[in-house]
C-alpha cells in the first residue's frame, strides 16, 4: 500500500494530529488521489531506551493514485507483510498494557518482531470524564523464529 507521511520528531504523545491531518488530506485533495480513510501513525523507536526528544514516528494516510512528494509530506510503499495485531480501545495511558500483551503473544506463538509497531485508528478520539479514548488496531510486523 503507498502512504503519504509527516515525519514527526519528539515524544509520542506531542504529536500534532489535527495540523497533520489537514496537511495529509489537504495534499491528497490537491494531488488528486484517493485517501483511505483511517490514518496510522508507524513509531520508528522504542519510549524506554529512546530519550522522548529524539522519538520518531510517521504519521500518515494511506493513498491510491499517482502522487508527488510535496514540502513535509514524504511517500512510501508499505510492503507485504505478516502482523500480530490487536484491538485497542481505551485511554492512551493504557497502551503499554495493549503493547505488552500482543508481545507476550508473539512470543508464546514463536515469532519475533520484524520491524516498527503500526497503529492505525479507526475512530477519532473522544473525551470522556476527561481521559482521551483511543480507538486502534496495533500492528507489529512478525517472523517465525
Amino acid at each position: 500500500m503507498d502512504i503519504a507521511y509527516i515525519e514527526h520528531i519528539g515524544p509520542y504523545d506531542k504529536v500534532p494530529w489535527e495540523r497533520y491531518m489537514e496537511q495529509l488530506y489537504g495534499w491528497a485533495k490537491e494531488q488528486r488521489v484517493m485517501p483511505g480513510f483511517y490514518p496510522m501513525a508507524i513509531y520508528t523507536n522504542k519510549p524506554e531506551t529512546t530519550p522522548p526528544s529524539e522519538l520518531r514516528s510517521m504519521i500518515a494516510i494511506s493513498f491510491k493514485g499517482n502522487a508527488k512528494e510535496m514540502g513535509d509530506i514524504r511517500i512510501q510503499k508499505l510492503p507485504e507483510m505478516k502482523v500480530a495485531t490487536i484491538s485497542h480501545k481505551g485511554p492512551s495511558s493504557e497502551f503499554k498494557k495493549t503493547y505488552s500483551v500482543l508481545s507476550e503473544f508473539i512470543e508464546k506463538k514463536g515469532y519475533s518482531c520484524s520491524g516498527s509497531p503500526i497503529e492505525v485508528y479507526s475512530k477519532k478520539p473522544e473525551m470522556k470524564d476527561g481521559v482521551t479514548i483511543i480507538y486502534a488496531k496495533v500492528m507489529i510486523p512478525i517472523t517465525k523464529k
